[in-house]
């Protein structure tokens, strides 16, 4: 790569990532030190496995950098109906956990194919719009990019996976607007979410995600009618927060997280563990960092030099955006529990590795936003 291209290199970004992934790696050492699955199993295993994918995301990351993302728009075709195959394998043969069946197994080790899918609806829309560009705000190309975003949420949501199924809704609603929407469009939109929201509700969610939501719709109007075994995550969360203070009790020192007291705590809920041990400033650090993160992320959609690259940044955007804004609400008992996990910071191979590879591709565009005169 020439070397000019090198002082467009996006330092801001990746200081985020590095300052995440520090957080992640103390908080998920904590998180795993004395903690026990349900089976009761120790979690201990999971933090040196989470040290290789972090490395193997990192690798990654730089071949994204480097690769011209603009080579990706002729790719996304096949890639996006290899990863719809994928989803449509995963209902017939895949693992159950967690009550949703989104895992493929392979010996001990299991891959979340919807987690990279996430990355592949991102390349599939900014693919789609790029090549009618002209037309891109027209009911016709908007109704099909709302087709290409639908087929892989209905699969996920089939596992059922509502909190990734929201994540790729998020995706596709970001793009398009970003393509330049029409209010008509918007509204139309939401006409549409009313009936789509009932028939989920009815026909695919289970009884157990339904719980969920409606704990915390309860949680918002009276904490009276809140069965206490739906809301215990959500309780001990809130628990373990708020005996962290201002700075915290100090890693590995925590009561909460230390005695097994919040369940998944190395995922969904390992901002609790952040909240008690680091206090308010360490998770406010955190929120900032992560912040500071999209925002570069939306800095360098702005000086893309091309739609493509303009909307590939938007779409990992909205992926890394979703994630942040359920988790730490969910943690926080301001949305309900979905189980999605905190970028960069959370347990999770298959997540870990989208996204930092997501960085690698922002950091692809932001290295081409100027085109090379001689």
């Amino acid at each position: 790569m020439e070397i000019r291209r090198w002082r467009d290199y996006n330092w801001p970004l990746l200081v985020c990532v590095a300052v995440l992934l520090i957080i992640g790696v103390l908080a998920l050492y904590s998180a795993t030190l004395t903690a026990v699955a349900v089976n009761g199993a120790p979690l201990s295993t999971i933090f040196p496995r989470q040290i290789v994918y972090i490395v193997v995301g990192l690798v990654m990351m730089f071949f994204a950098t480097i690769f011209d993302y603009q080579v990706l728009s002729s790719l996304a075709r096949p890639i996006y109906i290899g990863m719809v195959v994928v989803l449509v394998v995963v209902l017939v043969i895949g693992q159950v956990s967690e009550g949703a069946q989104s895992w493929l197994a392979f010996g001990e080790r299991t891959f979340q194919p919807s987690e990279v899918g996430k990355l592949v609806l991102v390349l599939a829309l900014a693919s789609y719009w790029g090549r009618y560009e002209a037309s891109r705000d027209s009911w016709a190309t908007q109704l099909g990019g709302l087709l290409i975003a639908s087929a892989p949420l209905l699969l996920v949501l089939i596992q059922p996976d509502l909190g990734s199924a929201i994540v790729y809704g998020t995706i596709w609603l970001v793009m398009a607007w970003g393509t330049g929407m029409r209010w008509q469009q918007a509204v139309l939109l939401m006409l549409l979410a009313v009936p789509t929201s009932y028939l989920a509700w009815v026909r695919i969610l289970d009884d157990y995600q339904r719980v969920r939501l409606l704990t915390f719709y309860y949680l918002l109007t009276d904490p009276s009618k809140v069965d206490f075994n739906a809301g215990y995550n959500v309780i001990q969360a809130l628990s373990a927060i708020s005996a962290g203070g201002w700075v915290g009790t100090g890693l590995t020192r925590g009561l909460f997280s230390q005695g097994n007291y919040v369940p998944v705590q190395h995922t969904d809920f390992i901002f609790a563990v952040v909240g008690e041990e680091l206090g308010f400033v360490g998770g406010l650090v955190l929120i900032v960092f992560e912040g500071l993160l999209l925002w570069q992320a939306l800095s360098v959609a702005k000086q893309s030099r091309d739609l493509f690259g303009r909307l590939l940044a938007l779409g990992v955007f909205a992926l890394i955006f979703s994630h942040v804004l359920i988790n730490i609400g969910m943690n926080l008992s301001i949305l309900p529990v979905t189980g999605l996990p905190l970028p960069f910071v959370s347990a999770g191979g298959s997540f870990m590795i989208t996204v930092l590879v997501g960085v690698g591709l922002l950091q692809s565009v932001a290295l081409r936003r100027k085109r090379l005169a001689f």
